[in-house]
């Protein structure tokens, strides 16, 4: 049977390409050794249940250990009735110890009184009962809610003193987020678990990270291997460029263009295609994006993203743990400064958070491109300019990222415009007020040779709290110019204070000249 990428579910070794799971947790072996509690996290979509189960399947099969993979999700729809999220967990042992555990390994009969130390009664008593020391997997444990993931969290802290004769040698909690995350409070309430919390015998927090350049090189390398088509080494680069390594896109890309792009064996995979591939995965909301994307609305993660989006800095109290929220989401990098976390999360969010705006730009696409295929930018900017005039105040006093809303109006403008013909890079300079564009438009010049065109832009904010950014916006597009190797680009200020004049009077074009003597164009909005 072939091989295929897999975006949905573990990844199994017959019927997938994969990273070695256990390569990816390199610490965990050595953990469990020593009897140890500890906690796995990453973001949805990145192997973690991959790498568990592979891990769980292993240590049993050395001979030293019965190790236990299982999911805790069915226990979130019990709320806060922790007798019945106890035995829900009880029951989803029960049937994945049938099916990965030999029969004299699996728990025996359990005493299922429904009370509140439920769990803790049936670990020990399997424990005890157990030939070989117990490693058990809590996956998606930050499924529970409230009060039953308080008392889950309890009992096994309680048993720890115990093990490995009397109760679990080694536990592992995995989720989305470290342990200081989850959502324990009773009544809806968000508050984390803090230093007070009940799972304090944890001795590591290890995350799961994305894969590296030589691991994509490596996935990749197995489809071209089993069926001969190869990636180009562009393409190669670009595919890790595009998703940083993060798994699902890694896969995800490479599936689009090979199953539903469905490019012949015989036709090597070039950066084309996975540009292609990814406007189609963004255009189509992938679950796995549609998910990220939903959690743009959440207080804490606008307070981390919406700065970002407009280039200034991310201004987080020092005892507030947003940061590190938004990091185990994935949506941010694990590193300093902010920024997030690869170019296709870059145009995800902005596209998202903008869809109502592109949804109301009727300028047609097609009305943009001159006779010999270019765009008519200067067209496109006039057009942005008038749409501006008569929408600009509503839509910007719409937009719940508001700090960020004239960058997302232009670039929803820019998007609708150029969208099935062209491409619009997002760059943000996080703490230096400024926001880059570039509109890459593919066509073919007079011999019908395959050409590109290039238009730099740069956003600029004229805020009541800081003076007139023009100055510095020209010097930031000049180094921008030159790092494109272009000889000219657009400048763009919004005046976003109360005291300017009205958005029709304000709007308007001029010309102005960089330091390094390139003319650009300059719109005040």
């Amino acid at each position: 049977m072939t091989r295929r990428f897999n975006t949905s579910g573990p990844c199994l070794p017959d019927l997938h390409y994969m990273i070695p799971a256990l390569t990816r947790l390199p610490a965990a072996p050595a953990l469990v050794d020593e009897s140890e509690y500890f906690v796995v996290h990453a973001p949805r979509q990145t192997g973690k249940t991959t790498a568990l189960r592979a891990l769980a399947t292993e240590l049993t099969a050395s001979g030293k250990y019965a190790a236990l993979h299982f999911s805790c999700e069915v226990a979130e729809s019990a709320g806060d009735d922790y007798v019945a999220a106890q035995q829900a967990i009880l029951q989803t042992i029960e049937r994945r110890a049938r099916i990965s555990l030999p029969e004299e390994l699996r728990p025996r009969s359990w005493a299922k009184t429904p009370d509140i130390g439920t769990l803790g009664g049936a670990l020990t008593a399997w424990a005890e009962a157990c030939p070989r020391p117990l490693v058990l997997f809590f996956d998606e444990i930050d499924a529970i809610q409230g009060e039953s993931l308080i008392n889950v969290l309890r009992q096994l802290r309680e048993g720890f003193n115990e093990r490995p004769a009397h109760y679990p040698a080694s536990i592992i909690l995995c989720g989305l987020r470290d342990v200081r995350d989850y959502k324990a409070a009773s009544g809806g309430d968000p508050s984390r678990l803090g230093t007070a919390s009940p799972f304090n015998v944890k001795v590591e927090s290890l995350r799961l990270g994305d894969f590296t350049e030589d691991e994509v090189r490596s996935l990749y390398g197995q489809h071209t291997a089993d069926t001969g088509q190869e990636f180009t080494p562009d393409a190669l680069s670009r595919a890790f460029e595009l998703t940083a390594g993060q798994p699902w896109l890694v896969n995800a890309l490479a599936r689009e263009v090979v199953r539903n792009m469905a490019v012949p064996v015989d036709v090597p995979i070039t950066t084309a295609h996975l540009d292609r591939a990814k406007e189609r995965l963004i255009q189509a909301r992938a679950t796995h994006l549609d998910s990220l994307v939903d959690k743009l609305t959440e207080p804490r993660v606008r307070r981390v993203i919406e700065p970002m989006l407009a280039g200034g800095l991310t201004k987080v109290d020092p005892y507030d743990d947003d940061l590190s929220y938004v990091r185990d989401l994935g949506l941010i990098k694990q590193t300093d400064p902010v920024q997030v976390a690869n170019p296709l999360y870059r145009e995800v969010i902005p596209r998202v958070l903008s869809a109502g705006v592109q949804a109301n730009v009727t300028a047609s696409p097609s009305s943009f491109v001159r006779a010999d295929g270019r765009l008519d930018f200067r067209g496109i900017l006039e057009s942005f300019a008038d749409f501006w005039r008569e929408n600009g105040d509503m839509l910007a006093a719409a937009q719940l990222y508001r700090e960020a809303a004239p960058h997302l109006i232009l670039m929803a403008f820019l998007q609708r415009v150029v969208n099935g013909g062209g491409y619009v890079d997002r760059e943000y300079g996080v703490g230096r007020g400024r926001v880059d564009l570039l509109v890459r438009w593919p066509y073919q010049d007079a011999e019908a040779n395959a050409a590109l065109q290039r238009e730099a832009l740069e956003i600029k904010v004229h805020r009541p709290d800081k003076g007139d950014p023009t100055r510095d916006g020209i010097g930031q597009l000049d180094a921008y110019l030159d790092a494109l190797g272009l000889d000219t680009g657009t400048l763009v200020i919004f005046d976003r204070r109360p005291t300017a004049a009205p958005i029709a009077q304000r709007t308007q074009f001029g010309i102005v000249t960089t330091p390094q003597g390139r003319p650009v164009t300059l719109l005040r909005a």
